[in-house]
């Protein structure tokens, strides 16, 4: 079946049922009488013959580290609530924290003909540089700030040393638990923004007692036996992100410590767990569906305006400290 045999049985006209697919103008009547047709004849309509046709797939490329992430499916809402808008798709790929597929899949959405790619949560290697620089759609990069790559990133730094300092205007032994540093935001900028108020404590940033875990809570409990064991006199915990801060918090709890009597715990993320968790946990919410939002609206410029030149956008976004019962 045809398109224009879909038209012809809804008696309309064959612009009438592209409208109707690609989310266009069309009357209620219109509409209906497609929607009959097409139900009643199980249409699908050919992707690739589009693409040939028009030179536009209607289809981006999403690329994440890790399926299971609520951040990420959060600047995930974000961005398919922008995309949807002008009736795109997403083709989705998970690299389950193999960079190496990051380049696969950019390769591949490329030969795909799809019309623009977002990369989440990555590390910059020489190899995706390069594999970036030679793309022939456009590419935007979220949450970290690369030079010479549209991207949209969190300020992790200063939202780490807020938070840090008004931890430390509390607490007098104080631990942060981390990530791995090759992850340029989660990483490098947060223990940047945490050792900076450390400093300006009078607390030399050699001496800030530091426990590297992974970003999950099975990390975080893991982290929380180490920290109780190195630095059984902390009454206070910076966490890289809310996932381990959970972990730490139910750590402590087994080891009998009173929270935030005897001891504070702050994250980053404002996940949904963090106003079950008892006490509630205070955390750095950072605009994840700003970031897909705004992605997406950066994407599509992009796209719409092929020949243009455009200066390379890097966007930063803001924070907010919630502060809860957990310090």
């Amino acid at each position: 079946m045809t398109i224009k045999e879909v038209a012809e049985l809804a008696e309309v006209s064959t612009a009438a049922v592209s409208r109707y697919f690609n989310g266009g103008s069309l009357s209620e009547d219109k509409r209906k009488r497609i929607k009959k047709v097409v139900e009643k004849n199980a249409y699908m309509p050919n992707v690739m013959a589009k693409t040939m046709r028009t030179g536009r797939s209607g289809q981006i490329g999403v690329i994440i580290p890790r399926i299971q992430s609520h951040s990420m499916s959060r600047v995930l809402s974000g961005l398919m609530e922008k995309l949807d808008e002008r009736g795109y798709n997403i083709i989705l790929c998970c690299t389950f924290g193999k960079r190496e597929k990051e380049v696969q899949f950019i390769n591949s959405m490329q030969q795909g003909r799809l019309e623009g790619i977002v990369l989440m949560g990555t590390s910059m290697t020489p190899m995706l540089r390069e594999t970036i620089a030679d793309c022939t759609i456009p590419i935007v990069v979220t949450g970290q700030n690369f030079k010479n790559v549209p991207c949209v990133y969190h300020d992790d730094e200063t939202a780490m040393y807020d938070m840090a300092k008004r931890v430390l205007a509390k607490r007098k032994n104080v631990v942060f638990i981390g990530v791995d540093e090759s992850d340029p935001a989660t990483g490098k900028a947060r223990k940047k923004g945490v050792l900076k108020a450390f400093r300006e404590a009078g607390v030399d940033p050699e001496d800030v007692p530091c426990i590297i875990s992974d970003y999950s809570a099975e990390g975080g409990y893991i982290a929380g036996q180490e920290l109780l064991k190195k630095y059984p006199q902390a009454d206070g915990v910076i966490c890289a992100s809310d996932h381990i801060a959970h972990g730490v918090l139910r750590a402590l709890k087994d080891a009998g410590k009173k929270i935030p009597k005897d001891i504070g715990i702050t994250g980053v993320g404002d996940s949904w767990a963090d106003m079950i968790t008892n006490p509630t946990l205070t955390t750095v919410e950072l605009f994840y569906e700003e970031c897909g939002n705004v992605a997406g609206t950066l994407l599509l410029r992009l796209i719409d305006e092929p020949d243009v030149t455009h200066a390379i956008d890097r966007i930063k976004l803001g924070y907010s400290i919630l502060e809860r019962g957990s310090i």
